[in-house]
């Protein structure tokens, strides 16, 4: 046996991880670009239309007879991945990547509070899913690949690449980093990202925040904040939790998702407007401009919660981009933190603590705002994961009992 194909991971070769890498790295990202330039058209649709609204019941209905029809395991969307990689049995079904697009597009299209991040892992994770059926890779092989195949959908999704790789490896074993998978992530990662700017998906562009904004006698704020932040990591999953305990009450999905869509439709109706449909991006990006108000997130947490709950599609992390920018931007009223710094600051906090992902949330942190508030989000990423409790948003997930011990053996094993 070669002295490469000892040191390469899993047993491959270099040169055979290279393929693989480049496979799911390649057809990844052209898939993330016609995604996104899909999905910003559907919601240019719905913002023109807005009377499409009154149709979330046809399209809720259309994704349930889809899913039923021809999509076998593919429901269980991201906890299938967890599954996929605990125990390695070939269980995802490659329709699971058209399927969860067109899901994804319709729960936009017709003003459903859903983000985009799900829809990405979950066609990335089925490339690399399909990648190692084909070739016969064993199972130490496999989790590496799907690895790859998450690192690519997130990167190429939101521009982050070393974000994306760090989050793959990091939401499966919350106590440890997969170091072996680590290169092959990092490879697969940049090479989606690297096509997705080739091809110029409509990344979202943050404001880079400036060095003299931070200050060391500012933590006890950035402390202060993250507990708090912590906290509606902890109200978002709770939320989620007790609508689809309640909404599984209904034993009919047709039923679910269309009493589940005139609800949806009733609190728009109640609050007055559409910001809380869709991503939602201008109300992030105005958060770091003004305060907003005290209503946003909530009413973001409830749609969102109400949205998967009851079968649409889509994904948490840009809506809990959304609450955690619009809450931090609220707090900047009695936090004296400056505006542009405390939304930040919430933008991937409440995002930690719903994933379990605190090194990830750092790292896409300083990828997104710069990185001088590298520091400041760690801090806040690692408190905000513990603030919010054992659970996270992926039921799956394994060792989600996110133990202080192992927290701090994270950060220790994450160093060079």
């Amino acid at each position: 046996m070669s002295h490469s194909r000892i040191c390469s991971p899993g047993g491959l070769s270099w040169f055979s991880w290279i393929k693989i890498c480049s496979s799911i790295g390649i057809l990844t990202g052209i898939t993330s670009v016609l995604f996104l330039n899909a999905l910003n058209y559907v919601g240019g649709l719905r913002e023109q239309y807005m009377y499409v609204l009154f149709g979330l019941p046809l399209a809720g209905l259309l994704i349930v007879f889809l899913y039923n029809r021809y999509g076998g395991n593919a429901y269980k969307g991201n906890n299938l991945l967890f599954e996929e990689y605990y125990n390695p049995q070939g269980k995802i079904p490659l329709l699971m990547a058209p399927l969860v697009i067109v899901a994804t597009l319709l729960t936009h299209l017709f003003g459903g509070s859903a983000g985009r991040e799900g829809t990405a892992v979950q066609y990335g994770g089925t490339y690399a899913d399909y990648l190692s059926k084909k070739m016969g890779l064993d199972k130490s092989q496999t989790r590496i690949t799907l690895i790859c195949g998450i690192a690519a959908g997130f990167a190429s999704l939101f521009g982050t690449p070393l974000a994306g790789a760090i989050f793959s490896i990091e939401m499966f074993r919350l106590g440890k980093l997969r170091y072996k998978a680590i290169i092959p992530a990092l490879l697969t990662a940049y090479l989606a990202h690297g096509i997705s700017l080739l091809l110029q998906a409509p990344h979202t562009h943050y404001p880079i925040i400036e060095s003299q904004l931070f200050r060391f006698q500012d933590i006890h704020w950035v402390i202060l904040f993250a507990v708090l932040a912590g906290a509606v990591a902890w109200i978002f999953t709770y939320t989620g939790e007790t609508l689809s305990h309640v909404f599984k009450k209904i034993g009919n999905p047709y039923w679910r998702v269309v009493i589940g869509s005139l609800a949806i439709l009733a609190i728009i109706a109640l609050v007055g407007n559409h910001r809380y449909v869709g991503l939602g991006i201008p109300t992030i990006l105005e958060s770091f401009e003004q305060p907003q108000p005290g209503i946003d997130f909530l009413a973001k947490i409830l749609l969102t919660c109400l949205t998967l709950s009851v079968g649409f599609k889509g994904g948490e992390v840009t809506p809990l981009f959304f609450i955690g920018a619009t809450f931090a931007s609220f707090l900047s009223l009695y936090i004296p933190l400056p505006l542009i710094v405390i939304t930040g600051l919430g933008f991937v906090s409440v995002f930690s603590g719903s994933t379990k992902t605190p090194i990830a949330c750092a790292i896409m942190a300083a990828e997104l705002f710069g990185p001088y508030i590298f520091p400041f989000a760690l801090l806040s990423t690692l408190i905000a994961a513990l603030a919010s409790g054992s659970k996270g948003i992926y039921s799956s997930q394994k060792n989600s009992r996110f133990r202080r011990r192992n927290l701090f053996k994270e950060v220790r094993s994450s160093k060079p």
